[in-house]
């Protein structure tokens, strides 16, 4: 379940380092509050998806180029992170402070992200892939809190029932265990997004090295 991309290069580096960051952040403010923890978090999960789903929507128009599927993959993506969210609301039951937090972290977190994917899409989807490597570590210690009954196995939410078709007697556990399955089926996909974007830019460089050699012959 835990998978680590390790960094290859400057982006990933930069994607890795400003990642650990944001996670000191989380830790330092939440502590082990995880349920509140993962109702601010899920807010900024659910930005990179719509973000970047709009941003190739827009480039495939103006270019007139086929996506290649990864838009629909992208929105369906943010969708499932929004879903995330719902479920939490209804469990942590947010607090006012929490609430004002949420409208800044999304403004704030919106704003870079789009200039991250305009400058670099590779650094912004290995950004999402270690956002979610993060996420999955979180859920895996969430989960074990309520194994050893340190946070009560209450009944899951309607909503997450209803959404991911679980039985009527499931519990929070049953629900932390498809939310961190989620995270990481988009860990993956973020990783092989950047890995792909990787090969274009470095068939790319080849090729302008090749030129300048043909130019100086």
């Amino acid at each position: 379940m835990t998978r680590h991309h390790k960094p290859q290069n400057l982006s990933d580096r930069v994607a890795l380092t400003f990642t650990k960051f944001l996670r000191l952040l989380a830790d330092t403010f939440f502590k082990k509050k995880y349920g509140h923890r993962a109702v601010v978090l899920e807010t900024v999960a659910a930005v990179p998806g719509m973000v970047a789903g709009m941003l190739l929507h827009l480039k495939s128009l103006r270019k007139m180029q086929d996506d290649r599927g990864w838009i629909k993959i992208l929105l369906d993506e943010a969708e499932n992170e929004r879903m995330h969210l719902m479920t939490f609301i209804q469990i942590a039951k947010p607090t006012f402070i929490e609430r004002m937090i949420i409208i800044m972290a999304q403004f704030i977190f919106i704003l870079m992200y789009s200039i991250i994917y305009l400058l670099s899409q590779r650094t912004a989807h290995r950004i999402v892939g270690y956002f979610e490597e993060e996420a999955v570590i979180s859920y895996t210690e969430y989960l074990k809190e309520i194994e050893e009954g340190k946070i009560e196995n209450i009944k899951a939410p309607d909503i997450a029932i209803n959404y991911w078709n679980l039985p009527l007697n499931s519990r929070l556990k049953d629900v932390v265990e498809v939310i961190r399955d989620d995270e990481a089926g988009h860990r993956d996909v973020n990783h092989s997004f950047a890995n792909i974007l990787n090969v274009k830019e470095n068939s790319r460089v080849v090729k302008e090295q090749e030129v300048k050699e043909k130019e100086k012959i």
